[in-house]
């Protein structure tokens, strides 16, 4: 993929002293939304882990935007860039959130251009606005993974990697965020995505990889892999 902004090859990652990724290969081009599916314990939240810089690989390469990510610590991957929403959204409950989502902005120095996207954060997600002086803690789940994905935002990202953004929320509120993933998207910005909720992800993604026991076993449009014999029996109910 010529117009890729990231360009993983033959990544192995150890994690807990089992090789939980075992070679996989993976492209996301400029503004391309790209989901990561898999049954628990594939290895997906590992990939994004090492991509974040939690996490270091054994072997294999990671180029980002023409340049090895496999250098740089975590920090300076968010500077660059890269922004991750983690699983069980990792907010913090004890500062309100306005606070919370000037954390995401920790590694900018552009003040006027901080207030300018708090506001944007806040015309995205309206119901933070409402309760910006709120404790984060105090939250519902769904209001929580806002919190996480508008801190993450606010950072500027190139990249948006998201893990498991409908995990324990109410059906209204998984439309309400996959409504939101799908705007972000419309705007231009890359994501990787791992959702359990194959159909979802499908249905907004335009690729798809599918990963098992840390392998990458099937990789296509989203739609082919919607329409898959293979997936509707394993992910869709089919």
């Amino acid at each position: 993929m010529t117009d890729a902004i990231l360009k993983i090859r033959d990544l192995h990652i150890s994690y807990g002293g089992i090789r939980a990724v075992k070679g996989i290969t993976l492209d996301i081009a400029h503004g391309e939304l790209v989901a990561l599916i898999g049954s628990n314990g594939a290895g997906k939240t590992t990939t994004l882990k090492m991509l974040a810089g939690l996490l270091k690989p054994v072997s294999g390469s990671v180029d980002y935007d023409g340049r090895s990510l496999l250098d740089l610590p975590a920090h300076q991957r968010v500077e660059r860039g890269i922004a991750l929403v983690p699983e069980g959204r990792g907010i913090f409950a004890r500062l309100s959130i306005a606070e919370n989502l000037l954390m995401g902005a920790y590694c900018r120095h552009d003040k006027a251009e901080i207030a300018s996207d708090l506001q944007r954060m806040y015309e995205l997600f309206p119901r933070l606005y409402e309760r910006k002086e709120q404790l984060a803690g105090t939250l519902s789940g769904g209001e929580q993974q806002m919190v996480a994905m508008a801190r993450a935002l606010m950072s500027r990202p190139r990249i948006l990697m998201l893990d498991e953004p409908s995990m324990g929320l109410a059906p209204l509120m998984v439309q309400k965020i996959f409504q939101t993933i799908s705007e972000i998207s419309a705007q231009g910005m890359s994501i990787l995505l791992v959702e359990q909720n194959a159909k979802l992800a499908l249905k907004v993604a335009s690729r798809g990889y599918v990963m098992e026991s840390g392998k990458i076993t099937l990789t296509d449009d989203a739609d082919s892999l919607l329409a898959s014999d293979a997936i509707q029996h394993a992910y869709l109910g089919g």
